[in-house]
């Protein structure tokens, strides 16, 4: 048996989201900053980071493919200071999760040192989309000229579909 998770062969084309599966395990388990998940709206979710001590100018968010990317470094203010106890973390971050297909972006923003990331899915059009059976000889269609497929000339049915 494979390691496949999509190994049956009615998964066609899952590659990429096997590659996303194996990428997100290999996430690192740092658990700083520390992040909850929301579910804000039947198409809509909400990532919040606890920044505390980090400004708008320390965190960067960037969508690198299908990966949202938060990173943090703080910048020195170039006070020395002298610390008793040091219980704030000031140390830099990155936190990525990976992004089903069609997740957008919504906005960010910075609040009480919380870092608060909206994410929605709009909703996808039902696109139906009648394939028609050849019979053998007929030209090819545009798209099957374009990708070099041939249609089987053994065995072809010709079906009549009735709307």
């Amino acid at each position: 048996m494979s390691g496949r998770v999509f190994g049956s062969p009615m998964f066609l084309g899952f590659d990429h989201l096997e590659q996303m599966l194996e990428r997100a395990s290999k996430g690192n388990g740092d658990g700083y900053p520390p992040y909850n998940i929301e579910q804000i709206a039947p198409n809509g979710l909400r990532i919040t980071l606890a920044v505390a001590g980090f400004r708008m100018d320390d965190l960067q968010i960037t969508q690198e493919d299908n990966q949202l990317v938060i990173r943090g470094r703080q910048v020195e203010d170039g006070e020395e200071h002298v610390y008793l106890h040091r219980g704030i973390a000031s140390r830099q971050f990155q936190k990525a999760f990976v992004l089903a297909e069609g997740i957008e972006i919504g906005g960010a923003w910075l609040d009480n040192g919380l870092l608060h990331i909206d994410l929605f899915r709009p909703q996808p059009e039902v696109r139906v989309k009648r394939i028609e059976i050849m019979q053998p000889g007929t030209p090819k269609s545009a798209a099957a000229a374009a990708s070099g497929l041939k249609p089987r000339t053994s065995r072809m049915l010709h079906t009549v579909v009735e709307d």
